[in-house]
């Protein structure tokens, strides 16, 4: 399972099968994930000063295919970026919108959620993907309630999806305990710690970053433009 994949179905509501109240600019999001998790395997990495050049910039290491088409198309986005900031993929590797679409088809072929066609007003065509099956995800969820309730160390991937989830400002949604605020600042000490190298936790502010840009820049314009 991928990391995109694992947030996609939390940020999901399994019985409506769209995505939480509160959850902002989902793609950006899902495409941050992808590059993060191409990162982990070693097929796409963030400068530093061991490297000729700027630092914290995109290079791509290995662009075989993986066998995994999200990922391989993901490669193909950044090979056109490369050498630009983390920042910098995230619109591209979004795809328009159409990069949720592919992943949530996609689980539904793997038999994790369950594709149902409908109509909002009786007019407009809308899919919903409710949950079929469910052990993956609850699987993922005792894992951060263990990290961000319990307090264990997480591995690189939970530490990622974390991060990720902490960017969008979604882990008290996601995560219940007894002290919602202390689990939120755990997710932001673990989004800031020592779960990955300095330049894959620089690249995962950079990610969060683009996305909270992506959150808030329309909305000031709106606002703007309204008053």
């Amino acid at each position: 399972m991928l990391i995109a994949e694992d947030l996609l179905l939390l940020v999901f509501d399994d019985e409506e099968g769209k995505p939480l109240a509160g959850v902002n600019n989902l793609e950006y999001s899902l495409a941050g994930a992808l590059l993060i998790e191409l990162a982990m395997l070693g097929r796409v990495d963030v400068t530093d000063e061991s490297d000729d050049g700027k630092q914290g910039r995109l290079v791509l290491r290995d662009s075989s295919p993986t066998g995994n088409e999200a990922l391989d198309i993901a490669l193909e986005t950044i090979a056109k970026v490369e050498g630009r900031k983390p920042k910098d993929a995230v619109s591209p590797l979004s795809d328009g919108g159409k990069l949720s679409g592919r992943l949530l088809a996609g689980l539904a072929d793997r038999g994790v959620l369950r594709r149902e066609q409908g109509k909002v007003l009786k007019l407009f065509p809308v899919t919903r993907w409710p949950a079929e099956d469910s052990r993956h995800e609850e699987a993922t969820r005792a894992e951060l309630e263990r990290v961000l309730v319990h307090g264990a160390e997480p591995a690189e991937r939970t530490g990622a999806l974390i991060s990720l989830l902490a960017g969008m400002g979604v882990t008290k949604r996601i995560v219940e305990g007894p002290d919602q605020k202390l689990i939120e600042s755990r997710a932001k000490e673990i989004a800031e710690g020592n779960w990955a190298s300095e330049a894959m936790r620089k690249a995962v502010e950079q990610v969060t970053a683009a996305v909270m840009i992506a959150v808030f820049v329309p909305a000031i314009v709106t606002t703007t433009t309204a008053t």
